[in-house]
């Protein structure tokens, strides 16, 4: 699968050198490019096609980590781990609202940075699962045929007209809408029927000779 690529998110120049230094050292791939605003992540994401997102929280700019971890969620469905200086119950309540895979508290401890990376990673490993196998069912769903509302049905030869107007053996159209298929036989009722007038045929021939 090969490594990891880790995208910084950091508007400290020092903080952001800091932070890739750790994150290398723990056997990851950081993007060379530290973002410093909110505004850029989606461009800068794009490019570099990371596994996962450490940003921080509080960033220069027009735009905070939480409104561009929204952004980055919602376009390319990337976790994002938070960074923050600060742990009041207002900031805490903001970043909730994003679902960040893992938050972390300033300065970071490389032990809860390795933690925190590797818990962030697996879940978001499971999410992608999760929506395949969403899909998959879906699409499935999509396949299975069913019949159902009104069918116009000739009272006299049983064909069905279907929705373009088009007169079809009654077999066809259940077989083409439905997972049934057929296999022919005969009832009672209509083998009676059926080789009481052959042997009837026989017998009246016969006389005839």
């Amino acid at each position: 699968m090969g490594q990891k690529k880790i995208m910084i998110v950091e508007d400290e120049v020092i903080v952001g050198l800091d932070l890739t230094a750790k994150v290398e050292n723990l056997g990851y791939t950081v993007d060379p490019t530290v973002v410093r605003y909110g505004e850029d992540i989606l461009d800068a994401a794009e490019k570099a096609k990371p596994d996962l997102i450490l940003m921080d929280i509080q960033l220069k700019g027009k735009m905070d980590g939480t409104q561009a971890a929204s952004i980055i969620q919602e376009k390319m469905g990337l976790p994002v781990v938070f960074l923050t200086a600060y742990s009041d119950k207002k900031t805490l309540s903001k970043a909730k609202r994003t679902e960040p895979y893992a938050y972390l508290k300033k300065p970071v401890r490389i032990e809860d940075l390795k933690i925190s990376l590797e818990i962030a990673l697996y879940r978001a490993k499971i999410d992608r699962e999760k929506e395949r196998l969403i899909k998959e069912l879906e699409n499935a769903l999509t396949q299975v045929k069913t019949l159902r509302g009104l069918i116009p049905i000739c009272s006299l030869c049983k064909k069905i007209r279907d929705d373009q107007g088009n007169w079809n053996i009654l077999e066809s159209y259940i077989e083409k809408h439905s997972e049934s298929s057929f296999s022919h036989s005969t009832c009672p009722e209509c083998s009676d029927k059926l080789y009481g007038e052959e042997e009837w045929y026989t017998k009246m021939k016969k006389h005839d000779e």
